[in-house]
């Protein structure tokens, strides 16, 4: 890994390397894992060992936060960086747990000018710079394989924000054409919002057109969790998927 020197990694594993049992126990609970081979498990433990090393895990609005917890988080945020070089999880040092959804004070201006004072109900947010929050109910229900994944989806966040304001279009590696991501997101995205504009049933959840950082962190989820379903949907967001996480879920969880 390029993100920390092999002997300040060594060292921090030395200290904070999550016990067997435990990494073992918590592979177990979580279906969206499984497939990985010897090797992959390997990395993933020394990934989120060190991941919880360098985040503070804060509980908030009266949350019990157990260890349980934290490891899912910790096992489901790697998954994503399994396969990349850089550690993109820098710049940022907390993650906030409520016990459940929660409330976000928003703030829309209409066409006329007049000022909308509202409330959002949220599972998950993420800060550019700052933050990430979870809800503990929904960290509990991800990594089922059944397309829901608030872990998934709020570190996908994380991931675009890499370059500024989440907008759906991560920094791509070397050997990817930004073209060819910037053609297969817009016509799935313009594809999925006139479904949706149409009142057509989709299969991907409508929370997708949003905006395109949304759908990026949406199909990111469905990319993991029902990964056979967005290739038949949108295969070139599969692929383009593919070379940015740099694995192939669809694969590796048929050999389940």
């Amino acid at each position: 890994m390029g993100w920390l020197s092999r002997h300040l990694r060594r060292r921090a594993l030395a200290r904070s390397l999550i016990p067997a049992s435990e990494f073992d126990a918590a592979f177990a609970r979580l279906p969206v894992l499984a497939g990985l081979d010897g090797d992959e498990r390997r990395r993933l433990r020394e990934q989120a060992s060190l991941l919880i090393a360098d985040k503070r895990f804060s509980a908030a609005g009266g949350a019990a936060v157990d260890r349980a917890s934290v490891l899912a988080i910790a096992l489901q945020a790697c998954l994503l960086t399994l396969n990349i070089d850089d550690w993109p999880y820098r710049g940022w040092r907390e993650i906030i747990l409520y016990p459940d959804e929660f409330l976000r004070p928003q703030e829309e201006v209409d066409d006329a000018g007049v000022v909308h004072v509202f409330r959002d109900i949220l599972a998950g947010e993420s800060w550019l710079g700052g933050p990430l929050v979870l809800s503990l109910a929904d960290v509990a229900a991800s990594g089922q394989c059944d397309g829901f994944n608030v872990v998934v989806h709020e570190f996908a966040h994380k991931l675009d924000m890499q370059n500024g304001d989440a907008n759906g279009f991560p920094p791509l590696h070397r050997d990817m054409r930004v073209r060819a991501w910037a053609d297969a997101f817009r016509q799935a995205y313009d594809d999925l919002c006139a479904r949706v504009d149409r009142g057509a049933h989709t299969a991907i959840d409508p929370y997708a057109t949003s905006s395109p950082a949304e759908f990026f962190a949406v199909v990111s989820e469905v990319f993991f969790e029902t990964p056979a379903l967005l290739d038949e949907s949108y295969p070139a967001v599969y692929e383009q998927l593919r070379a940015y996480y740099r694995q192939d879920p669809r694969t590796r969880l048929a050999r389940r």
